[in-house]
């Protein structure tokens, strides 16, 4: 009933764009929509950490989660409908992302580092106050690439709601030609969740103590991603670990995953891939909307 009466669950007024601008943010919002939803039913997930969730929830917290720009794509479909709050960027390109997530069941605020980003944080800490869990990609909008900002810090300090570091750890994936190197999972690959402890902030932390836990955010992403990567190269041996499964489940390779990755040949299966999707996208994203995202039980625990 909250989320309903916020303004960031509802797509934006696209008066201040032109009518090109507002028929490509209509078009990209499907387009990535549809990819992120055909795709993300295939991946089968498993997770490490659920735990550090179950914490938080046990003391009365909510989460802000925090995860690096790359792992955008497996992570939204993961942790869909949960009504995450993210902060988009206060852009052309912010705006078909913001409706593209907000169909995830995800809340978006605009702004970022660089532009309105205190005002963001602002009305984070108010949807935060209210109930809301919020999410961060710390090393976003623009990089530099795996460095943490202090943005989920200071969230942290004004309202006493941990972070939560995770990295989506994906077997399978084609690598965007940008800043942070996009990956894409590849359909019915694997994915494992890796969730670290959370991060809290005392309301009288000064200069210092914020830098030292933004410190300590970086330590436990970067821990994260090496774990994911040597869950990787033992899958890639043929070395499954054991994991809590919650959907299709994929296993996550390193910054240089293939050569073919480089090649334009890997791009011709997406490319024909998102026009078939764009060509049933009517059909199949009218589909009432799924009623909850994976969730662990101790019944699913039990029986892995």
């Amino acid at each position: 009933m909250l989320r309903k009466k916020e303004n960031s669950y509802r797509p934006a007024d696209l008066s201040i764009y032109s009518l090109r601008q507002k028929i490509i943010i209509h078009l990209a919002d499907w387009a990535f929509y549809v990819l992120i939803k055909f795709v993300g039913k295939t991946i089968r997930y498993e997770t490490e950490g659920w735990e550090n969730f179950e914490r938080i929830e046990q003391n009365g917290k909510i989460p802000i989660y925090c995860f690096w720009h790359d792992r955008i794509f497996a992570g939204t479909y993961f942790f869909r409908n949960r009504g995450i709050v993210i902060i988009t960027s206060k852009s052309f390109d912010g705006e078909y992302i913001a409706r593209s997530i907000q169909r995830f069941g995800y809340g978006a605020v605009r702004g970022s580092s660089t532009r309105g980003g205190v005002g963001a944080l602002v009305e984070m800490i108010r949807l935060m106050k209210k109930g809301l869990p919020t999410g961060f990609t710390v090393d976003g909008p623009k990089g530099p690439k795996y460095i943490a900002k202090t943005g989920a810090v200071l969230l942290a300090k004004k309202t006493g709601n941990p972070m939560v570091p995770f990295v989506v750890e994906v077997e399978k994936f084609w690598t965007a030609n940008s800043w942070d190197k996009l990956r894409i999972p590849k359909p019915f690959t694997r994915a494992r969740v890796f969730i670290a402890e959370p991060v809290y902030v005392a309301a009288d932390a000064g200069e210092t103590e914020v830098e030292n836990k933004r410190r300590e955010l970086q330590s436990k992403l970067d821990a994260a991603v090496e774990l994911g990567k040597q869950w990787r190269e033992m899958s890639e041996n043929g070395k499954h670990s054991t994991g809590d499964t919650v959907e299709n489940s994929s296993s996550h390779k390193s910054d240089s995953p293939s050569k073919k990755s480089d090649s334009p040949l890997a791009w011709l299966l997406p490319l024909l891939l998102l026009g078939l999707l764009l060509t049933i996208g009517y059909w199949f994203c009218n589909k009432p909307p799924e009623s909850s995202s994976p969730v662990i039980t101790n019944q699913n625990l039990s029986n892995q």
